[in-house]
């Protein structure tokens, strides 16, 4: 990461960390100023970050060295993506990580987010450093104005990333224009898509399962069912909800194209897209059996399943592995949404998309718990995601 502070660079760091991890890649973020507040204590103010504060000066350059070792180190334990989350303003410190990144034979790419807005510099200032443990029970006007000091010692001596110093991305003005120079490879091009979409609006997102089906009645799996009437009924206590949470203003919905799903959103009187991608995971030959069938007619799946619930593929069908990597461009199009979104979906699926935005290992994407007639608000914050659930009937377990 390279960037002044404020600029959000923390924050790109902890969602590409999320994206990449909930794709599968061994990610982790090296926050110099984490190791600053562990080592040092918080609180220090800002002629700390003066340039010419030679003691400063060394002290910083003590533990960012001491976060590029971990992470180097970390690359020979089976780390794949690590995040050098600091200000690395300078043309020297960036040679210094490029130099120590390369010699482990792992390639660099600079993330820069630039802005001068002072309304977003000054948002994000309050939003999020007043919180932060530097200040910590401090007058919160004496912190802004603590903190503005900073970022102009840190301005003294910033440097631009530039063409000749190798890949990077450049982040404008929170995704108003992103410049590229020679991006290539397999992760640059998975993350790209990520950053041009990346903002900081806060909004919410909803997720739903369709209303009790005539399949989840006798317990069998999958298929295209109609809704039961219980079901029916869920969905006219869906739209009474919507309706009380967001009265007139606009709600982005979304479905999968199988009935169940279609008709719970049709009592919403409200505009809806259909999604393939979003259709429930497939089970196979074993569509339309219920648990105890497959285990009585075929056990060696039943039991395989049981060994690796992430990693199982149905025989003819799909794994939660798979379902991840198909839903990849919902998380893409959702990053994008400014607007609160409602995903009309199915267990497996919505297990995914929630394991994304509660930063959850994948791998647990099977047990998450995302019950019938029950709507999940999440609301996407600077540090993570604030969940509310609403149970509009008593939880069916299933």
């Amino acid at each position: 990461m390279v960037g002044l502070p404020a600029r959000g660079k923390s924050y790109i760091a902890r969602k590409v960390a999320r994206y990449l991890s909930w794709l599968g890649h061994k990610t982790k973020v090296f926050n110099v100023g984490s190791y600053r507040r562990s080592l040092l204590g918080a609180q220090q103010n800002a002629t700390f970050f003066d340039p010419d504060n030679s003691e400063g000066q060394r002290s910083l350059s003590e533990l960012a060295m001491r976060a590029l070792d971990d992470m180097t180190q970390w690359f020979d334990t089976g780390g794949q993506v690590g995040i050098y989350d600091a200000t690395n303003t300078t043309r020297a410190r960036r040679a210094i990580v490029a130099e120590r990144c390369r010699a482990k034979g792992v390639s660099v790419v600079f993330i820069e987010s630039i802005c001068d807005d002072p309304r977003v510099i000054d948002a994000n200032v309050r939003e999020t450093k007043l919180s932060s443990p530097d200040y910590l029970g401090s007058d919160p006007d004496a912190a802004v104005d603590d903190f503005r000091k900073r970022i102009a010692n840190y301005g003294r001596i910033y440097e631009p990333v530039a063409d000749d110093e190798g890949s990077y991305i450049k982040i404008i003005d929170v995704g108003r224009q992103v410049v590229l120079n020679r991006i290539s490879g397999y992760i640059p091009d998975r993350i790209l898509p990520l950053l041009i979409r990346m903002h900081v609006t806060p909004r919410p997102i909803l997720f739903t399962r369709h209303g009790e089906s005539e399949f989840n009645a006798k317990g069998l799996l999958g298929g295209d069912p109609e809704l039961s009437p219980r079901g029916a009924e869920y969905a006219r206590s869906l739209a009474k909800f919507i309706d009380a949470r967001f009265g007139d203003k606009p709600v982005t919905v979304w479905t999968s194209t199988l009935r169940r799903t279609i008709q719970t959103a049709s009592a919403l009187n409200r505009k809806s897209v259909a999604w393939r991608t979003l259709d429930e995971i497939d089970g196979g030959i074993c569509d339309g059996m219920t648990y105890a069938e497959i285990k009585a007619k075929m056990p060696d799946i039943a039991a395989a399943r049981s060994l690796d619930k992430f990693g199982y593929r149905y025989p003819r069908g799909e794994s939660y592995a798979d379902v991840i990597q198909r839903v990849e461009r919902v998380i893409i199009e959702m990053e994008r949404q400014r607007t609160p979104v409602l995903v009309v979906g199915h267990q497996a699926v919505l297990r995914a998309l929630y394991a994304y935005f509660t930063d959850q290992p994948a791998q647990e994407c099977p047990y998450l718990s995302v019950p019938l007639h029950t709507v999940i608000e999440l609301t996407p914050t600077a540090y993570g995601v604030a969940e509310k659930r609403h149970r509009l009937e008593p939880l069916i377990e299933d």
